[in-house]
Protein backbone atom coordinates (compact mmCIF):
# COMPACT_ATOMS: atom_id res chain seq x y z
CA UNK A 1 0.00 0.00 0.00
CA UNK A 2 0.94 3.55 -0.41
CA UNK A 3 0.47 6.65 1.23
CA UNK A 4 -0.23 9.66 -1.37
CA UNK A 5 0.33 13.56 -0.35
CA UNK A 6 -0.80 15.90 -2.91
CA UNK A 7 -1.69 19.79 -3.30
CA UNK A 8 -2.90 19.88 -6.43
CA UNK A 9 -5.07 23.04 -7.61
CA UNK A 10 -8.72 22.20 -6.29
CA UNK A 11 -9.64 23.37 -9.82
CA UNK A 12 -8.43 20.33 -11.93
CA UNK A 13 -9.20 17.08 -12.84
CA UNK A 14 -7.33 15.33 -10.05
CA UNK A 15 -9.05 17.49 -7.50
CA UNK A 16 -9.39 14.55 -5.53
CA UNK A 17 -5.84 14.88 -4.53
CA UNK A 18 -6.26 18.48 -3.31
CA UNK A 19 -6.66 20.21 0.15
CA UNK A 20 -3.23 18.50 1.21
CA UNK A 21 -4.01 15.46 -0.42
CA UNK A 22 -0.86 12.22 0.59
CA UNK A 23 -0.60 8.65 -0.62
CA UNK A 24 0.42 5.97 1.12
CA UNK A 25 0.78 3.10 -1.17
CA UNK A 26 -0.86 -0.26 -0.14
CA UNK A 27 0.46 -3.98 -0.35
CA UNK A 28 -2.57 -5.54 0.72
CA UNK A 29 -1.44 -8.95 2.16
CA UNK A 30 0.90 -7.37 4.18
CA UNK A 31 -0.42 -4.61 5.98
CA UNK A 32 -3.45 -5.62 8.16
CA UNK A 33 -4.95 -8.77 8.74
CA UNK A 34 -8.27 -8.31 10.26
CA UNK A 35 -9.44 -12.27 10.35
CA UNK A 36 -6.00 -13.98 11.53
CA UNK A 37 -5.67 -16.06 8.38
CA UNK A 38 -1.92 -14.57 8.44
CA UNK A 39 -2.60 -12.25 5.14
CA UNK A 40 -3.82 -8.54 5.28
CA UNK A 41 -6.63 -8.23 3.60
CA UNK A 42 -9.49 -5.05 3.02
CA UNK A 43 -11.09 -4.83 6.14
CA UNK A 44 -7.77 -4.85 8.29
CA UNK A 45 -7.06 -1.44 5.87
CA UNK A 46 -10.69 -0.21 6.28
CA UNK A 47 -9.74 -0.57 10.02
CA UNK A 48 -6.72 1.32 9.64
CA UNK A 49 -7.52 4.36 8.00
CA UNK A 50 -7.55 6.77 10.82
CA UNK A 51 -3.82 6.50 11.47
CA UNK A 52 -3.17 6.53 7.88
CA UNK A 53 -5.20 9.89 7.77
CA UNK A 54 -3.11 10.87 10.81
CA UNK A 55 0.19 11.20 9.05
CA UNK A 56 -1.26 13.68 7.00
CA UNK A 57 -2.27 10.95 3.83
CA UNK A 58 -5.87 11.69 2.16
CA UNK A 59 -5.60 8.78 -0.20
CA UNK A 60 -4.32 5.30 -0.58
CA UNK A 61 -3.24 3.27 -3.99
CA UNK A 62 -3.92 -0.40 -3.54
CA UNK A 63 -1.43 -3.14 -5.60
CA UNK A 64 -3.78 -4.86 -7.20
CA UNK A 65 -6.61 -6.45 -5.21
CA UNK A 66 -8.17 -8.69 -7.54
CA UNK A 67 -8.84 -12.58 -8.03
CA UNK A 68 -5.51 -14.28 -9.35
CA UNK A 69 -3.52 -17.60 -8.86
CA UNK A 70 -0.36 -14.68 -7.75
CA UNK A 71 2.28 -15.89 -9.48
CA UNK A 72 3.55 -12.64 -9.55
CA UNK A 73 1.59 -10.88 -6.70
CA UNK A 74 -1.58 -9.70 -8.29
CA UNK A 75 -0.32 -8.69 -11.13
CA UNK A 76 -1.41 -11.38 -13.12
CA UNK A 77 -5.30 -10.93 -13.25
CA UNK A 78 -8.14 -13.58 -13.08
CA UNK A 79 -10.74 -11.68 -13.09
CA UNK A 80 -10.82 -8.07 -12.91
CA UNK A 81 -14.21 -7.48 -11.44
CA UNK A 82 -14.13 -9.48 -8.66
CA UNK A 83 -12.01 -9.43 -5.67
CA UNK A 84 -9.64 -11.69 -4.64
CA UNK A 85 -11.50 -14.05 -1.81
CA UNK A 86 -8.36 -14.18 0.15
CA UNK A 87 -8.60 -10.17 0.29
CA UNK A 88 -12.20 -10.37 0.92
CA UNK A 89 -15.21 -9.10 -0.98
CA UNK A 90 -16.44 -6.96 -3.65
CA UNK A 91 -18.44 -5.29 -0.82
CA UNK A 92 -15.67 -5.37 1.10
CA UNK A 93 -13.80 -3.42 -0.97
CA UNK A 94 -17.03 -0.86 -2.13
CA UNK A 95 -16.94 -0.31 2.01
CA UNK A 96 -13.62 0.93 1.79
CA UNK A 97 -14.18 3.16 -0.57
CA UNK A 98 -16.99 4.17 1.50
CA UNK A 99 -15.11 4.77 4.74
CA UNK A 100 -12.40 6.49 3.08
CA UNK A 101 -14.76 8.75 1.72
CA UNK A 102 -16.42 9.43 4.67
CA UNK A 103 -12.81 10.66 6.08
CA UNK A 104 -12.20 13.10 3.27
CA UNK A 105 -9.57 10.07 1.39
CA UNK A 106 -9.77 8.71 -1.45
CA UNK A 107 -8.61 4.88 -2.69
CA UNK A 108 -7.30 4.75 -6.11
CA UNK A 109 -7.05 1.22 -7.50
CA UNK A 110 -3.88 -0.75 -9.48
CA UNK A 111 -5.28 -1.15 -12.89
CA UNK A 112 -2.55 -3.98 -15.21
CA UNK A 113 -3.80 -3.20 -18.39
CA UNK A 114 -1.21 -4.82 -20.15
CA UNK A 115 -1.74 -8.55 -19.71
CA UNK A 116 -3.64 -10.90 -17.55
CA UNK A 117 -3.17 -14.33 -15.97
CA UNK A 118 -3.41 -17.62 -18.05
CA UNK A 119 -6.51 -18.19 -15.90
CA UNK A 120 -8.43 -15.61 -17.12
CA UNK A 121 -11.22 -16.55 -18.95
CA UNK A 122 -10.66 -14.24 -21.87
CA UNK A 123 -7.09 -16.45 -22.26
CA UNK A 124 -8.48 -19.96 -21.88
CA UNK A 125 -10.78 -19.19 -25.03
CA UNK A 126 -8.07 -17.31 -27.00
CA UNK A 127 -5.94 -20.38 -26.17
CA UNK A 128 -8.49 -23.05 -27.79
CA UNK A 129 -7.70 -24.36 -31.12
CA UNK A 130 -10.37 -23.45 -32.78
CA UNK A 131 -11.34 -20.06 -34.11
CA UNK A 132 -13.58 -17.78 -31.68
CA UNK A 133 -14.16 -14.28 -30.52
CA UNK A 134 -10.73 -13.83 -28.55
CA UNK A 135 -8.59 -15.72 -30.66
CA UNK A 136 -6.78 -12.21 -31.39
CA UNK A 137 -7.38 -11.14 -27.95
CA UNK A 138 -3.63 -11.29 -27.16
CA UNK A 139 -0.47 -11.93 -29.18
CA UNK A 140 -0.15 -15.42 -30.96
CA UNK A 141 2.81 -16.21 -32.95
CA UNK A 142 1.59 -19.23 -35.39
CA UNK A 143 2.00 -22.03 -35.73
CA UNK A 144 4.36 -22.87 -33.11
CA UNK A 145 7.24 -23.42 -34.77
CA UNK A 146 7.59 -20.30 -36.54
CA UNK A 147 10.48 -18.34 -36.10
CA UNK A 148 9.88 -15.75 -33.27
CA UNK A 149 11.42 -12.23 -33.08
CA UNK A 150 13.94 -11.80 -30.65
CA UNK A 151 12.72 -8.78 -29.20
CA UNK A 152 9.49 -11.01 -28.45
CA UNK A 153 8.94 -12.78 -25.03
CA UNK A 154 7.02 -15.92 -26.28
CA UNK A 155 5.65 -18.80 -24.16
CA UNK A 156 5.16 -22.63 -26.65
CA UNK A 157 3.74 -25.42 -25.95
CA UNK A 158 1.70 -24.06 -23.05
CA UNK A 159 -2.25 -24.11 -24.87
CA UNK A 160 -4.18 -26.27 -27.27
CA UNK A 161 -3.62 -23.62 -30.01
CA UNK A 162 -1.06 -24.19 -32.48
CA UNK A 163 0.68 -21.08 -31.49
CA UNK A 164 3.04 -19.37 -29.14
CA UNK A 165 1.94 -15.91 -27.13
CA UNK A 166 3.65 -13.33 -26.43
CA UNK A 167 4.24 -12.68 -22.85
CA UNK A 168 4.95 -9.04 -20.93
CA UNK A 169 6.43 -9.91 -18.17
CA UNK A 170 6.29 -14.06 -16.40
CA UNK A 171 5.57 -16.28 -18.70
CA UNK A 172 2.03 -16.68 -17.09
CA UNK A 173 1.75 -13.18 -18.10
CA UNK A 174 0.33 -13.23 -21.88
CA UNK A 175 -0.01 -9.73 -23.37
CA UNK A 176 -3.21 -8.08 -24.52
CA UNK A 177 -3.15 -7.01 -27.76
CA UNK A 178 -3.98 -3.54 -28.05
CA UNK A 179 -2.23 -2.89 -32.02
CA UNK A 180 0.85 -2.22 -33.61
CA UNK A 181 1.51 1.43 -34.26
CA UNK A 182 3.21 0.46 -37.76
CA UNK A 183 2.39 -3.81 -38.24
CA UNK A 184 4.73 -5.30 -40.52
CA UNK A 185 2.49 -7.21 -43.57
CA UNK A 186 5.06 -10.00 -43.12
CA UNK A 187 4.07 -10.75 -39.71
CA UNK A 188 0.39 -11.55 -39.43
CA UNK A 189 0.54 -10.78 -35.73
CA UNK A 190 1.33 -7.33 -35.67
CA UNK A 191 -2.33 -6.08 -36.25
CA UNK A 192 -3.45 -2.23 -37.25
CA UNK A 193 -4.95 -0.04 -33.64
CA UNK A 194 -8.46 -0.52 -35.47
CA UNK A 195 -8.62 -3.61 -35.96
CA UNK A 196 -11.69 -5.07 -34.46
CA UNK A 197 -9.88 -7.41 -31.57
CA UNK A 198 -8.05 -4.42 -30.57
CA UNK A 199 -10.63 -1.89 -30.38
CA UNK A 200 -12.25 -4.66 -27.84
CA UNK A 201 -9.55 -4.94 -26.02
CA UNK A 202 -9.77 -1.35 -25.57
CA UNK A 203 -13.12 -1.12 -24.80
CA UNK A 204 -12.62 -3.98 -22.09
CA UNK A 205 -10.53 -2.06 -20.57
CA UNK A 206 -12.52 1.12 -20.31
CA UNK A 207 -15.42 -1.78 -18.94
CA UNK A 208 -13.12 -2.69 -16.27
CA UNK A 209 -12.35 0.77 -15.57
CA UNK A 210 -16.43 2.02 -15.53
CA UNK A 211 -16.98 -1.32 -13.22
CA UNK A 212 -14.70 0.50 -10.58
CA UNK A 213 -15.71 3.88 -10.92
CA UNK A 214 -18.82 3.48 -10.23
CA UNK A 215 -18.58 1.43 -7.48
CA UNK A 216 -16.55 4.31 -5.49
CA UNK A 217 -13.10 3.85 -6.75
CA UNK A 218 -11.02 7.32 -7.43
CA UNK A 219 -8.78 6.44 -9.96
CA UNK A 220 -6.26 4.05 -11.46
CA UNK A 221 -3.00 3.39 -11.32
CA UNK A 222 -1.63 1.84 -14.41
CA UNK A 223 0.66 -0.91 -14.40
CA UNK A 224 3.59 -0.46 -17.41
CA UNK A 225 1.44 2.32 -19.29
CA UNK A 226 4.37 2.62 -21.62
CA UNK A 227 4.06 -1.15 -22.97
CA UNK A 228 0.13 -1.03 -24.27
CA UNK A 229 0.87 -0.95 -27.99
CA UNK A 230 3.98 -1.89 -29.79
CA UNK A 231 6.18 -0.95 -32.68
CA UNK A 232 9.04 -0.57 -34.66
CA UNK A 233 9.32 3.00 -34.99
CA UNK A 234 9.89 4.14 -31.46
CA UNK A 235 8.44 7.87 -32.22
CA UNK A 236 5.19 6.27 -33.88
CA UNK A 237 4.55 4.15 -31.19
CA UNK A 238 4.97 6.52 -28.30
CA UNK A 239 2.62 9.13 -30.76
CA UNK A 240 -0.21 6.27 -30.80
CA UNK A 241 0.26 5.55 -26.93
CA UNK A 242 -0.06 9.41 -26.36
CA UNK A 243 -3.44 9.21 -28.50
CA UNK A 244 -4.59 5.86 -26.48
CA UNK A 245 -4.58 7.55 -23.52
CA UNK A 246 -5.32 10.72 -24.29
CA UNK A 247 -8.64 9.08 -25.61
CA UNK A 248 -9.06 7.05 -22.09
CA UNK A 249 -8.41 10.70 -20.21
CA UNK A 250 -11.17 13.01 -21.95
CA UNK A 251 -13.52 9.77 -21.65
CA UNK A 252 -12.60 10.29 -17.94
CA UNK A 253 -12.81 13.85 -17.84
CA UNK A 254 -16.14 13.50 -19.74
CA UNK A 255 -17.97 10.91 -17.13
CA UNK A 256 -15.63 10.56 -14.20
CA UNK A 257 -14.17 14.13 -13.93
CA UNK A 258 -12.91 13.35 -10.20
CA UNK A 259 -11.38 10.77 -11.51
CA UNK A 260 -7.40 10.51 -11.49
CA UNK A 261 -5.19 8.70 -13.71
CA UNK A 262 -1.71 7.68 -12.80
CA UNK A 263 0.82 5.79 -14.73
CA UNK A 264 3.67 3.41 -14.35
CA UNK A 265 5.66 4.85 -17.36
CA UNK A 266 8.70 6.53 -15.54
CA UNK A 267 8.87 9.10 -18.45
CA UNK A 268 6.83 12.24 -17.52
CA UNK A 269 7.13 14.50 -20.39
CA UNK A 270 5.74 11.47 -22.13
CA UNK A 271 3.14 10.11 -19.89
CA UNK A 272 1.36 14.12 -18.76
CA UNK A 273 1.61 14.59 -22.58
CA UNK A 274 -0.77 11.22 -23.14
CA UNK A 275 -2.86 12.33 -20.47
CA UNK A 276 -1.92 10.99 -17.09
CA UNK A 277 -2.28 13.34 -14.04
CA UNK A 278 0.69 12.14 -12.41
CA UNK A 279 3.61 10.13 -13.45
CA UNK A 280 6.18 8.00 -11.33
CA UNK A 281 9.77 8.99 -11.48
CA UNK A 282 10.82 5.41 -11.25
CA UNK A 283 14.01 3.21 -12.64
CA UNK A 284 12.96 2.23 -15.65
CA UNK A 285 13.76 4.94 -18.00
CA UNK A 286 16.41 6.51 -16.97
CA UNK A 287 19.41 6.66 -14.16
CA UNK A 288 17.71 9.54 -11.71
CA UNK A 289 15.80 7.71 -9.19
CA UNK A 290 18.31 4.93 -8.41
CA UNK A 291 21.14 7.53 -8.33
CA UNK A 292 19.02 8.96 -5.39
CA UNK A 293 18.79 6.01 -2.94
CA UNK A 294 19.89 2.83 -4.79
CA UNK A 295 22.55 2.27 -6.54
CA UNK A 296 24.91 1.07 -3.67
CA UNK A 297 23.35 -1.91 -3.31
CA UNK A 298 24.10 -3.49 -6.65
CA UNK A 299 23.61 -7.25 -5.43
CA UNK A 300 19.50 -6.29 -5.31
CA UNK A 301 19.57 -3.93 -8.42
CA UNK A 302 22.11 -6.12 -10.84
CA UNK A 303 19.49 -5.20 -13.90
CA UNK A 304 19.09 -1.88 -13.57
CA UNK A 305 21.58 1.60 -14.52
CA UNK A 306 25.35 1.36 -12.66
CA UNK A 307 25.61 4.21 -10.80
CA UNK A 308 26.97 5.90 -7.45
CA UNK A 309 23.97 6.82 -4.63
CA UNK A 310 23.91 10.32 -3.61
CA UNK A 311 21.97 9.53 -0.66
CA UNK A 312 24.91 7.38 1.05
CA UNK A 313 27.51 7.53 3.11
CA UNK A 314 30.67 7.57 1.17
CA UNK A 315 29.52 11.52 -0.67
CA UNK A 316 29.87 8.92 -4.13
CA UNK A 317 27.08 10.36 -5.69
CA UNK A 318 26.54 13.33 -8.05
CA UNK A 319 22.86 14.70 -7.61
CA UNK A 320 23.07 16.41 -11.07
CA UNK A 321 22.18 12.58 -12.10
CA UNK A 322 18.87 13.03 -10.55
CA UNK A 323 18.05 16.96 -10.67
CA UNK A 324 18.98 17.49 -14.50
CA UNK A 325 16.98 14.95 -15.71
CA UNK A 326 13.95 15.94 -12.68
CA UNK A 327 14.30 19.73 -13.97
CA UNK A 328 14.13 18.70 -17.80
CA UNK A 329 10.39 17.19 -16.88
CA UNK A 330 9.72 19.32 -14.53
CA UNK A 331 9.53 21.99 -17.12
CA UNK A 332 8.00 20.09 -20.13
CA UNK A 333 5.01 19.26 -17.78
CA UNK A 334 4.75 22.54 -15.63
CA UNK A 335 1.16 23.37 -14.94
CA UNK A 336 -0.62 20.39 -16.49
CA UNK A 337 0.81 17.58 -14.34
CA UNK A 338 2.44 16.28 -11.77
CA UNK A 339 5.62 14.09 -10.98
CA UNK A 340 6.15 12.12 -8.22
CA UNK A 341 9.33 10.41 -6.42
CA UNK A 342 8.19 7.95 -4.39
CA UNK A 343 9.91 6.74 -0.92
CA UNK A 344 9.93 3.34 -2.88
CA UNK A 345 7.76 0.53 -3.64
CA UNK A 346 6.91 -2.85 -3.86
CA UNK A 347 9.21 -3.21 -7.18
CA UNK A 348 12.80 -1.52 -5.67
CA UNK A 349 14.58 -2.89 -3.01
CA UNK A 350 15.90 -2.52 -0.52
CA UNK A 351 13.19 0.16 1.37
CA UNK A 352 14.27 3.36 1.95
CA UNK A 353 15.51 2.73 5.43
CA UNK A 354 17.62 0.07 5.09
CA UNK A 355 21.40 0.89 6.24
CA UNK A 356 19.92 4.31 6.86
CA UNK A 357 20.36 5.65 10.66
CA UNK A 358 16.88 7.73 11.86
CA UNK A 359 18.47 11.07 11.58
CA UNK A 360 19.56 9.76 7.81
CA UNK A 361 16.41 8.70 6.87
CA UNK A 362 14.59 11.78 8.04
CA UNK A 363 17.01 13.81 5.49
CA UNK A 364 15.86 11.26 2.43
CA UNK A 365 12.50 11.85 3.86
CA UNK A 366 12.61 15.84 4.05
CA UNK A 367 14.28 15.76 0.38
CA UNK A 368 11.33 13.87 -0.65
CA UNK A 369 8.09 15.74 0.93
CA UNK A 370 9.87 19.26 -0.50
CA UNK A 371 9.65 18.12 -3.65
CA UNK A 372 6.82 19.55 -5.99
CA UNK A 373 4.46 17.14 -7.08
CA UNK A 374 2.51 13.96 -5.41
CA UNK A 375 4.59 12.64 -2.67
CA UNK A 376 3.97 8.90 -2.50
CA UNK A 377 4.86 7.18 0.68
CA UNK A 378 5.40 3.35 0.64
CA UNK A 379 3.64 1.48 3.71
CA UNK A 380 6.08 1.12 6.53
CA UNK A 381 9.10 3.58 5.43
CA UNK A 382 7.20 6.09 7.73
CA UNK A 383 8.51 4.39 10.75
CA UNK A 384 11.83 3.44 9.48
CA UNK A 385 10.61 -0.42 8.35
CA UNK A 386 13.79 -2.12 6.74
CA UNK A 387 14.64 -4.80 3.85
CA UNK A 388 14.50 -8.61 4.80
CA UNK A 389 17.14 -10.31 2.66
CA UNK A 390 17.55 -13.83 2.24
CA UNK A 391 13.75 -14.78 2.36
CA UNK A 392 12.75 -16.65 0.00
CA UNK A 393 10.74 -16.05 -3.13
CA UNK A 394 7.08 -15.29 -2.42
CA UNK A 395 4.61 -14.81 -4.90
CA UNK A 396 7.29 -14.21 -7.82
CA UNK A 397 8.83 -11.54 -5.64
CA UNK A 398 12.26 -12.95 -5.54
CA UNK A 399 14.91 -10.26 -4.44
CA UNK A 400 11.43 -7.91 -4.09
CA UNK A 401 10.66 -9.85 -1.48
CA UNK A 402 12.33 -8.37 1.72
CA UNK A 403 10.53 -5.17 0.78
CA UNK A 404 6.78 -6.95 1.08
CA UNK A 405 7.15 -7.87 4.59
CA UNK A 406 4.25 -7.17 7.38
CA UNK A 407 3.34 -3.69 8.63
CA UNK A 408 5.02 -3.35 12.12
CA UNK A 409 2.45 -1.80 14.46
CA UNK A 410 3.45 -2.44 18.04
CA UNK A 411 5.83 -5.05 20.39
CA UNK A 412 3.01 -7.98 20.40
CA UNK A 413 2.21 -11.21 18.79
CA UNK A 414 3.58 -10.64 14.71
CA UNK A 415 4.04 -6.98 15.66
CA UNK A 416 0.51 -6.41 15.62
CA UNK A 417 0.22 -7.67 12.21
CA UNK A 418 -1.78 -10.71 12.73
CA UNK A 419 -3.22 -12.85 15.39
CA UNK A 420 -2.40 -15.92 13.18
CA UNK A 421 0.70 -18.53 14.06
CA UNK A 422 4.18 -16.94 12.93
CA UNK A 423 3.89 -20.23 10.83
CA UNK A 424 1.04 -18.87 8.58
CA UNK A 425 1.97 -15.49 7.93
CA UNK A 426 1.99 -14.83 4.64
CA UNK A 427 5.51 -13.02 5.11
CA UNK A 428 7.90 -12.95 8.30
CA UNK A 429 7.64 -9.87 10.27
CA UNK A 430 11.25 -8.53 11.59
CA UNK A 431 12.22 -10.14 14.59
CA UNK A 432 13.43 -7.47 16.07
CA UNK A 433 11.66 -4.39 15.12
CA UNK A 434 12.43 -1.73 18.45
CA UNK A 435 11.20 1.45 17.76
CA UNK A 436 10.76 0.59 14.07
CA UNK A 437 7.06 0.12 15.45
CA UNK A 438 3.37 2.48 15.40
CA UNK A 439 3.19 2.31 18.80
CA UNK A 440 6.81 3.11 19.63
CA UNK A 441 6.97 5.90 17.12
CA UNK A 442 3.72 7.35 18.08
CA UNK A 443 5.24 7.29 22.00
CA UNK A 444 8.38 9.09 20.81
CA UNK A 445 8.44 13.08 20.19
CA UNK A 446 11.60 12.59 17.82
CA UNK A 447 10.72 9.61 15.61
CA UNK A 448 10.58 9.46 11.83
CA UNK A 449 6.81 9.03 11.98
CA UNK A 450 6.27 12.59 13.73
CA UNK A 451 8.97 14.19 11.56
CA UNK A 452 6.85 12.88 8.76
CA UNK A 453 3.45 13.86 10.33
CA UNK A 454 5.37 17.77 10.79
CA UNK A 455 6.66 17.42 7.03
CA UNK A 456 3.20 17.05 5.79
CA UNK A 457 1.60 19.63 7.78
CA UNK A 458 4.23 22.42 6.59
CA UNK A 459 3.20 20.88 2.95
CA UNK A 460 0.06 21.32 3.65
CA UNK A 461 -0.30 24.68 5.67
CA UNK A 462 2.36 26.43 2.96
CA UNK A 463 1.42 26.31 -0.88
CA UNK A 464 4.92 26.92 -1.78
CA UNK A 465 6.09 23.48 -0.27
CA UNK A 466 3.10 21.81 -2.22
CA UNK A 467 2.22 20.67 -5.78
CA UNK A 468 2.28 23.72 -7.02
CA UNK A 469 5.11 25.47 -5.98
CA UNK A 470 7.93 26.06 -7.87
CA UNK A 471 11.85 24.67 -7.10
CA UNK A 472 15.03 25.80 -8.14
CA UNK A 473 18.11 23.70 -7.32
CA UNK A 474 20.25 26.67 -5.87
CA UNK A 475 23.38 24.49 -5.02
CA UNK A 476 24.05 21.54 -6.99
CA UNK A 477 27.59 21.06 -7.23
CA UNK A 478 28.65 18.23 -9.50
CA UNK A 479 29.40 15.02 -7.25
CA UNK A 480 29.25 17.75 -4.27
CA UNK A 481 27.75 18.11 -0.61
CA UNK A 482 25.09 19.68 0.42
CA UNK A 483 22.47 20.16 -1.85
CA UNK A 484 19.74 22.85 -1.14
CA UNK A 485 17.12 23.83 -3.51
CA UNK A 486 13.89 26.49 -3.31
CA UNK A 487 10.54 26.13 -3.03
CA UNK A 488 8.38 29.63 -4.23
CA UNK A 489 5.04 30.31 -4.79
CA UNK A 490 3.73 34.01 -4.68
CA UNK A 491 5.52 35.90 -1.50
CA UNK A 492 5.97 32.30 -0.46
CA UNK A 493 9.74 30.81 -0.50
CA UNK A 494 11.63 28.04 1.44
CA UNK A 495 15.42 26.76 1.06
CA UNK A 496 15.48 22.95 1.68
CA UNK A 497 19.13 21.59 2.59
CA UNK A 498 20.82 18.29 2.96
CA UNK A 499 24.03 16.64 3.51
CA UNK A 500 24.01 12.55 3.55
CA UNK A 501 27.34 12.48 3.76
CA UNK A 502 29.41 11.30 6.71
CA UNK A 503 31.42 14.51 6.76
CA UNK A 504 30.76 18.03 7.72
CA UNK A 505 29.64 20.29 4.89
CA UNK A 506 29.62 23.44 3.51
CA UNK A 507 28.12 25.99 1.21
CA UNK A 508 27.66 29.47 0.16
CA UNK A 509 25.97 31.07 -2.75
CA UNK A 510 24.65 34.96 -3.27
CA UNK A 511 20.91 35.50 -2.98
CA UNK A 512 18.67 38.35 -1.94
CA UNK A 513 17.26 37.33 1.37
CA UNK A 514 18.20 38.32 5.09
CA UNK A 515 16.02 36.41 7.09
CA UNK A 516 16.00 32.97 7.64
CA UNK A 517 13.74 31.17 9.72
CA UNK A 518 13.91 27.71 10.74
CA UNK A 519 11.05 25.10 10.74
CA UNK A 520 11.95 21.89 11.48
CA UNK A 521 14.69 20.47 14.35
CA UNK A 522 17.82 21.59 12.04
CA UNK A 523 20.88 19.59 11.97
CA UNK A 524 23.46 22.55 10.98
CA UNK A 525 23.53 26.19 10.81
CA UNK A 526 22.47 29.00 8.36
CA UNK A 527 23.59 32.61 8.27
CA UNK A 528 23.01 35.25 5.99
CA UNK A 529 24.81 38.76 5.84
CA UNK A 530 25.46 41.00 3.02
CA UNK A 531 23.91 39.34 0.40
CA UNK A 532 25.24 35.80 0.66
CA UNK A 533 24.30 32.77 2.67
CA UNK A 534 26.48 30.48 4.15
CA UNK A 535 25.33 26.67 5.64
CA UNK A 536 27.50 24.34 8.02
CA UNK A 537 25.67 21.16 7.53
CA UNK A 538 27.05 17.82 10.04
CA UNK A 539 26.78 14.63 8.58
CA UNK A 540 23.61 13.26 7.93
CA UNK A 541 22.48 16.86 8.28
CA UNK A 542 19.26 18.65 6.98
CA UNK A 543 17.52 21.81 7.29
CA UNK A 544 14.41 23.74 6.23
CA UNK A 545 13.90 27.59 6.56
CA UNK A 546 11.55 30.07 5.55
CA UNK A 547 13.06 33.07 4.12
CA UNK A 548 12.41 36.59 3.16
Amino acid sequence: MYYIISHANPHTPAAILAKGCRLLPNIPPSFNDSNGDGIGDIPGITQKLDYIKSIGCNAIWLSPVFDSPFNDGGYDVADYKKVAPRYGTNEDLVNLFAEAHKRGMRVILDLVAGHTSVEHAWFKDSSKPSPNGYADRYIWLEPIWRERPAELTTVTGYAERNGAYVANFFWCQPALNYGYADPDPKNPWEKPLDHPECVATREALRDTMRFWLDKGADGFRVDMAQSLIRGHDEKKRIAALQTFWQGIRQWIDLEYPEAILVSEWSFPTYAIDAGFHVDFMLHFETIAYNSLFRNHRKELISSLPRGNTYFERSASGDIRQFADIYIEHYKATRNRGYISVPTGNHDSPPRLGEDRTPEELKCALLFLMMLPGIPFIYYGDEIGMRYMAGLPSKEGGYERTGARTPMQWDDKQNAGFSTAPETALYLPVEASPGKRTVTAAENDPGSILNFVRALLKLRKDNPALGSKGDIDFIYTKTAGYPLVFERKLGDQRFWVAVNPSATERKADWTCDISTPTPLVPTQGALDVQNGRAQITLPAGGYGLWRVR
